[in-house]
């Protein structure tokens, strides 16, 4: 999924910085002043657990255990400090994603910095929210969610419902306490319980919307945060998910070019007879679900978009998606579009799930207001298939339940500006499905400090594709506290 970065050949020392402590708030100096234990946990890494309070007005009360994980710094006597990272989501596991992407980084990164992931609280091993059986999980994300009628309305209408019951019946202790708000203050405490100063981090996707929120909350904490794949923030729930979908038809489009580009393109001609064989197989798929050798689960129209959804995240699963739909199309097997839906939110073969979903759900939900009732978000879906016809309900719909969340916020969406923070970088793909790169834009605009850093490319966020003036570019920064000039593009 991730391919290897080069490395960026930077060896310069970091500026001096300002030495004094950053203050600590009241009430919370035993989590400040916590000393982890690290223990092997095979491969180079160390792990260890970081405790933080469940309610930060109420320091003395239940806490959560924040699961941490280290590839150390290659060069001991060279060292910086820590590299945080967040992988996106929200419901990744940064544990997971630094035991699979840490040598990934550039070779400057890993020999001056240790490579530290971390689970947000409710996400894998930090108390995970768990709301949903396998089961239940199959039947949400199998029901049509481009509905036709009202009774297919209905039916969305009564799954979201029965997945918000669910979180309300199983985790409801920590619903209140999931959101990004607390995510971040969790980071501040993760910073100074490993050692270091000030934050140095990497955040890919939502990851951009964590760091954000850091740095709006401690800006004099910030060393130097580069946010891949930014998330704007003054956007509503039902505006981000429309975006979102306006950035899939965009990268499908890519994919339509590259296809007919190749040559042969089984689907068309044109990038316009391809975007068409696919709408009208999405069509015919609504009406007759597709057959797997995977297990017995119908491919509905559903699932066939996350499968195709899935393959626009990296390019490199362009050919993929051609062999996936050759199949459906030809041959009516939906086994590779099913196996790419599954991976997408990490359904197991046995059926089982990560929390992922649960996760994701549980902190969307929570950060933002939501519409009141089933026909507003309606309106919204209906918007959205304007703006985006082929994705545009599919990524919408999926919002629901937080229409029906036994825990709402009136805190509405605004701009983050981080005043007094240093440059924060904020890196852009041209043709990112998932987070449009007018998000990025956007974000380096609102930030006092922003530099907008852009990827004339494809695929979901940039770094990791292991460009090399992307990764000299961010290296250097991260290293040297030295930003790109606003505005450069790579390559």
């Amino acid at each position: 999924m991730l391919a290897f970065a080069t490395a960026a050949g930077c060896s310069d020392s970091p500026e001096k910085e300002d030495t004094t402590p950053p203050t600590v708030p009241a009430g919370l100096e035993s989590f400040y002043s916590q000393k982890p234990s690290w223990k092997d946990c095979q491969d180079g890494f160390e792990c260890t657990t970081v405790q933080v309070p469940l309610d930060y007005a109420k320091p003395s009360g239940e806490k959560v255990g924040i699961s941490v994980i280290r590839l150390p710094a290659e060069d001991s006597s060279d060292r910086i400090g820590s590299l945080f990272t967040n992988p996106g989501g929200p419901g990744g596991s940064g544990v997971d994603f630094v035991r699979q992407a840490a040598r990934a980084f550039g070779d400057d990164l890993r020999s001056r910095f240790d490579i530290v992931g971390f689970d947000p609280r409710g996400v894998a091993d930090s108390a995970p929210v768990r709301c949903n059986t396998g089961p239940q999980l199959d039947d949400f994300f199998a029901t049509d969610a481009s509905p036709d009628s009202e009774s297919e309305t209905s039916a969305l209408g009564d799954e979201g419902k029965e997945f918000a019951q669910n979180c309300e019946t199983k985790a409801a202790s920590q619903l209140r306490y999931v959101g990004t708000v607390n995510a971040a203050r969790d980071m501040d405490v993760l910073r100074a319980a490993l050692g270091d100063r000030k934050l140095t981090y990497y955040g890919a996707s939502y990851g951009t919307y964590l760091g954000a929120f850091y740095a709006e909350q401690f800006p004099k904490n910030v060393r130097a945060l580069a946010l891949d794949g930014a998330v704007d923030p003054k956007l509503s729930s039902t505006e981000l998910l429309i975006e979102q979908a306006k950035g899939f038809e965009t990268a499908l489009r890519a994919f339509a070019d590259d296809c007919v580009k190749t040559g042969g393109c089984p689907f068309g001609g044109t990038a316009d007879a391809v975007i068409a064989k696919i709408a009208s197989f999405l069509a015919a798929t609504d009406k007759k679900p597709l057959t797997s050798t995977r297990d017995s689960r119908k491919v509905t129209e559903s699932l066939a978009v996350m499968g195709i959804a899935r393959s626009l995240y990296v390019k490199e699963y362009w050919p993929v998606l051609r062999q996936a739909l050759t199949q459906a199309i030809q041959q009516g097997d939906g086994t590779v579009l099913l196996t790419l839906a599954d991976e997408m939110v990490e359904r197991e073969p046995n059926g089982t799930y990560s929390n992922q979903t649960d996760a994701n759900m549980a902190v969307n939900c929570v950060d933002k207001p939501n519409p009141p009732d089933l026909a507003t978000y309606g309106k919204a879906a209906a918007e959205a298939k304007k703006a985006a016809p082929l994705f545009g309900p599919f990524v919408v719909w999926g919002g629901l339940p937080c229409v029906y969340w036994p825990v709402q916020t009136e805190e509405k969406p605004k701009p983050i500006t981080a005043k007094g923070a240093a440059p924060i970088v904020v890196i852009g793909t041209t043709r990112d499905p998932a987070t449009p790169y007018k998000w990025a834009e956007n974000l380096a605009e609102q930030l006092s400090s922003g530099v907008l850093l852009t990827y004339d490319g494809d695929g979901h966020t940039a770094y990791l594709q292991g460009d090399p003036c992307i990764t000299k570019a961010t290296d250097d920064y991260l290293i040297n506290t030295d930003p790109p000039e606003d505005g450069t593009t790579c390559p």
